[in-house]
């Protein structure tokens, strides 16, 4: 199966409705409230976050444009995240029903689906992998292998949170890589 061909199929299930824009720090939904629609993130992005008893956040999913927001979320009476814009957003809406009763009528639309579900539990995986790594400068080398980018300034904190380390263990990092970069 093409790597585009099943989000496109998926996709397509969203075509007749977009949400109302949503600006950075909009909450789309919180923990515990119910699942009635599935997101599909046209422009901007959204992150899933789940907070602990400490504090501390952490980002489940980084969901840009073309990603299903919150996948799991369609085999779930509620939400087990946050879903906030950190950038302005654009969303695809469908019902969660109507979702379903699609993936229940077609086979191929549903193979498209599980093929999704497939992507998104590998990259789980590799988040908790790179996560499980002892150093900041290791979990941050083995995200930017992923074919991942540093974000601007602004959005530091959340790639520390991505990468389950302190806002100030990243800068230091980052400022210990600008300044090896300037001795070369």
């Amino acid at each position: 199966m093409s790597q585009n061909l099943p989000l496109t199929l998926i996709s397509d299930l969203f075509c007749q409705s977009e949400s109302p824009p949503y600006s950075p720090g909009q909450v789309l939904f919180r923990t515990g409230q119910r699942v009635a629609q599935m997101y599909l993130v046209l422009q901007g992005r959204v992150e899933l976050q789940r907070h602990t008893p400490q504090g501390a956040i952490l980002i489940l999913q980084n969901a840009g444009p073309g990603s299903i927001l919150a996948e799991a979320s369609a085999y779930s009476t509620q939400y087990h995240c946050d879903a906030q814009a950190v950038e302005p957003t654009q969303l695809a809406v469908v019902g969660k029903s109507a979702f379903l009763d699609a993936l229940d009528k077609d086979a191929g639309l549903a193979r498209a689906w599980s093929y999704l579900l497939a992507n998104s539990v590998q990259a789980a995986r590799m988040r908790a992998e790179i996560r499980s790594l002892s150093t900041v400068a290791s979990r941050l080398e083995a995200w930017l292998e992923q074919g991942n980018v540093l974000p601007q300034k602004g959005h530091w904190q959340s790639l520390a949170a991505e990468l389950s380390v302190s806002r100030e263990a990243l800068y230091r990092e980052l400022a210990r890589r600008r300044a090896k970069a300037g001795a070369v």
